[in-house]
């Protein structure tokens, strides 16, 4: 049910994203009666991870996609509008349509901010010029049209440096592009990955074999290289690097260009009293807690929490945070702690996926005591198939497995080459 005035509610949750609406639903099990109202001004809710098989021809979007009332919590309140100021002193939070909400425990899993604006021409050029993204829901079916008619040229697939979310992805896009170029007969004159990072992966047990799969698809890999200009009409994309303490400015001209945008918490986090110096919602990295103001929580990509962005360490931290919120409530303190756990499935060819898991600090923690840098077939079937099930049907449900991922040991190097 929408509401239209000013109002107060013992919960109020930022967000009804993944975060949101799992966390929302978790407490309504666990208290049917508590009063929950959540904010958001989308008229729908998007599977994300699916978007990278979309753009690979191996998902409709249309299944990544359900409105938004309809994934709300029974019981639950839905404020449509958007959160723009914190006033956690006075524990309101106002609308950028003036209206205000008051609470007595706010709950703050508003994701990451998309600043396509960072990267000069971007904008107008996206869904033409061959210049697309698997980060956006309309985007992501105009990546496999280019894919799926591209007869040779330049592929360039961009990643930015920083945060981003899933942060696998921008790499996944190249290898199922790549994978679909080899079965249609294919050869792409020029395949590059390039980076504002300084390596494939953040996990160095992972980085090697992501590696060796780049090879394999004969894909030139550029690190410390940003993407800073797009002049679609010419098909020329312009990245900056450092090199001996200089900025060099290369012009590149491609036939796709798969761009990843610079992403950064949300204006109205990173300007407000609960964000930390680097603008990210200040909370606790194991209680998700608020480390200044007890009755705020986060979860999510909003956070200043260092694990990946992933929806795999949503699924972990909202028992979590449920289980905080809960004793919260009672007056007591949090009991429950979040080991920053991630996972990462990343699509190395369509039909095999190299599930990388890991929790903070990069220690390697699989599910299954499999080797996790040999792409498994098995693993397609759990991204493509089981996961878009179990977010639908349980976690948005506030339904959850058991974890059973841990810290397991491997020996350095994989026992045979890893094939994509």
């Amino acid at each position: 049910m929408e509401t239209t005035s000013h109002e107060k509610h013992t919960v109020v949750i930022i967000g009804a994203g993944t975060g949101g609406i799992a966390v929302a639903a978790g407490l309504k099990r666990h208290r049917p009666n508590l009063d929950i109202a959540i904010i958001d001004p989308a008229p729908h809710h998007d599977y994300q991870p699916a978007w990278t098989l979309v753009g690979g021809g191996s998902y409709q979007a249309e299944r990544t996609r359900r409105p938004l009332a309809r994934c709300v919590p029974r019981g639950v309140q839905l404020i449509k509008g958007a959160a723009s100021v914190f006033d956690p002193d006075a524990q309101r939070v106002g609308l950028a349509d003036g209206r205000s909400v008051a609470y007595d425990i706010l709950i703050v899993a508003a994701g990451i901010q998309l600043n396509w604006g960072e990267i000069k021409g971007l904008e107008s050029a996206l869904g033409k010029d061959g210049v697309t993204s698997n980060y956006r829901y309309d985007l992501a079916p105009y990546t496999w049209e280019l894919v799926r008619n591209f007869s040779g040229g330049t592929a360039i697939f961009t990643q930015p440096a920083g945060p981003v979310k899933c942060p696998g992805a921008p790499q996944k896009a190249l290898y199922l592009a790549a994978d679909r170029f080899r079965q249609q007969g294919v050869r792409a004159e020029s395949l590059q990955f390039r980076s504002g990072g300084p390596s494939i992966f953040g996990v160095a047990h992972y980085a090697a074999p992501l590696a060796r799969i780049l090879d394999a698809y004969d894909a030139q890999a550029h690190y410390g290289s940003r993407l800073v200009e797009v002049r679609g009409e010419e098909h020329i994309a312009v990245f900056e690097s450092t090199q001996n303490d200089q900025t060099v400015r290369e012009e590149v001209a491609y036939d796709i260009l798969h761009v990843v945008p610079p992403q950064g918490a949300p204006d109205f986090i990173r300007k407000s009293p609960l964000a930390n110096d680097a603008g990210w919602l200040d909370v606790d990295k194991s209680t998700l807690r608020h480390n200044q103001y007890p009755n705020v929580f986060g979860l999510g990509d909003c956070t200043s929490t260092p694990n990946s962005k992933t929806a795999a360490a949503i699924k972990s931290q909202a028992p979590v945070l449920i289980r905080n919120v809960t004793r919260a409530l009672d007056g007591q303190e949090p009991s429950e702690s979040y080991d920053g756990y991630a996972a990462c499935p990343l699509t190395t060819s369509v039909g095999k996926v190299l599930l990388a898991e890991f929790t903070y600090g990069g220690v390697v923690t699989p599910s299954l005591p499999l080797d996790p840098r040999v792409p498994r077939r098995f693993y397609w079937w759990l991204k493509r198939s089981f996961l878009p099930w179990f977010y639908w049907n349980l976690l948005l449900k506030g339904r959850n497995l058991p974890a059973l991922h841990k810290k397991r040991e491997f020996p350095a190097s994989v026992a045979s080459p890893v094939q994509p």
